[in-house]
């Protein structure tokens, strides 16, 4: 089902920006976000920018969607965005803008001064994520206050209902932040060749029987894991994850060479076995949490 904000009247063209999977029934007490896994480019974006659409897609977590998808068969909705990760950046904070992109003055509540921003990689990114140039010249401020406005509000306001629903429904909620990594971002050191990292912001945005719980799931099936190294977990992680409250945030970085042609973006042979194996991974998480996180919790 579509999410239940929708975008002031089609703006951009994406129709929907956003929607949410609902299960049958909500039995687990997860959410599942995949925000940097949108496809659909508006021509008057692609027009704009000085990069092919192939090349615009760099940024984009490829087919995350639907690598996690099967969580809705097992009782957790799955937030998806359908605007991509070049045009506007939801695991940002909402007005992380660079001025050399701007033409105009911007909020003056704007942070400007961020590694991310500094990066080219704010809100509204000035570059994909191999370090091109969208844009072709600069965008109007108003540009940026309306992708804000007009998307990544009401996508907060989305994924901060589901998150609320979820603890008051279970007692508490884990945000699950999909995400995929190239290759290319793990280095040379063979130690740091992972199929899989999870990001806890250091074992500040959740329990650490969650984390535990989902890294013995995926090394059981096989999958080498690291934890916070190159990938801590970004604003949603940080932001959404306070384990004080019951409501904790995990972000989950798979390898895109499990799944797909890096170059091409085209899924592989290896893509039915890893929605396989991530099932069984939420699967065994959820059946083993149902003992665990209450009890660590009512302890803690």
């Amino acid at each position: 089902m579509t999410a239940t904000e929708p975008v002031q009247p089609d703006a951009f063209g994406f129709a929907p920006a956003f929607a949410v999977d609902e299960p049958a029934a909500h039995t687990l007490p997860f959410v599942f976000n995949t925000g940097h896994s949108g496809a659909v480019y508006p021509p008057d974006f692609i027009a704009a920018s000085r990069l092919d659409a192939l090349t615009l897609r760099r940024s984009e977590d490829a087919h995350v969607d639907r690598l996690f998808e099967s969580v809705v068969g097992l009782g957790a909705p799955l937030l998806r965005a359908n605007f991509p990760r070049a045009f506007l950046d939801v695991n940002r904070e909402p007005y992380e803008l660079d001025p050399r992109m701007f033409e105009g003055r911007l909020p003056p509540f704007a942070n400007t001064r961020s590694m991310r921003v500094a990066g080219g990689l704010g809100t509204v990114p000035r570059v994909v994520a191999d370090g091109q140039e969208i844009y072709a010249r600069r965008l109007p401020v108003a540009e940026a206050t309306a992708r804000i406005e007009s998307l990544y509000k009401p996508y907060h306001r989305a994924l901060r209902g589901l998150v609320q629903r979820t603890a008051r429904t279970h007692g508490h909620c884990m945000l699950v932040d999909c995400h995929s990594m190239p290759s290319s971002s793990l280095g040379r050191d063979p130690d740091m060749k992972a199929d899989v990292v999870l990001g806890d912001r250091y074992g500040t945005a959740c329990a650490p029987v969650l984390i535990d719980g989902f890294e013995a799931a995926f090394r059981a099936r096989g999958f080498r894991v690291v934890r916070n190294k190159p990938y801590a977990g970004g604003f949603i992680t940080e932001h959404y994850g306070e384990p004080n409250l019951d409501r904790h945030a995990l972000q989950i970085e798979l390898n895109r060479g499990l799944y797909m042609n890096e170059a091409s973006l085209a899924m592989t042979t290896g893509f039915p076995a890893l929605v396989e194996a991530l099932r069984g991974v939420v699967a065994d998480v959820a059946k083993d949490l149902d003992d665990l996180v209450p009890r660590q919790m009512a302890a803690e």
